[in-house]
């Protein structure tokens, strides 16, 4: 049998800190599906905001760092409220991603899968 990798136990040791963190304040009443998509979709803009109008090599890395953190704690928890095995979503996603865009279409071309 193949080990775990190691990544695999870090996210899930995350995802416990930040429902340690959400239920020593009483949070998880407002943690609702609808507040925590909407929540992240608020802090991926705050992360989009850092690169407006700069070139990519411009924005501030440590505030990346925070803003890509928000993000990604939010996307745990929605998962933790859903039950989901992200890696093995990820997983999943990716393996349709190659269905949708082959590489013998896709390789060095931005275009959408339905326009090749």
């Amino acid at each position: 049998m193949l080990a775990k990798p190691r990544f695999m136990d870090d996210w899930k040791k995350i995802q416990e800190q930040l429902k340690n963190f959400r239920d020593e304040r009483d949070w998880a009443q407002f943690h609702n599906g609808k507040d925590l998509a909407l929540a992240l979709s608020i802090e991926a803009a705050e992360l989009n905001e850092l690169f407006l109008w700069k070139n990519a090599d411009d924005a501030n890395v440590e505030k990346i760092k925070d803003e890509l953190a928000d993000v990604l704690g939010y996307a745990l928890l929605i998962a933790e409220k859903y039950n989901l095995d992200i890696n093995e979503i990820v997983k999943n996603k990716i393996a349709k991603n190659a269905e949708k865009y082959p590489i013998e279409k896709a390789k060095g071309s931005a275009k959408k899968y339905n326009t090749f």
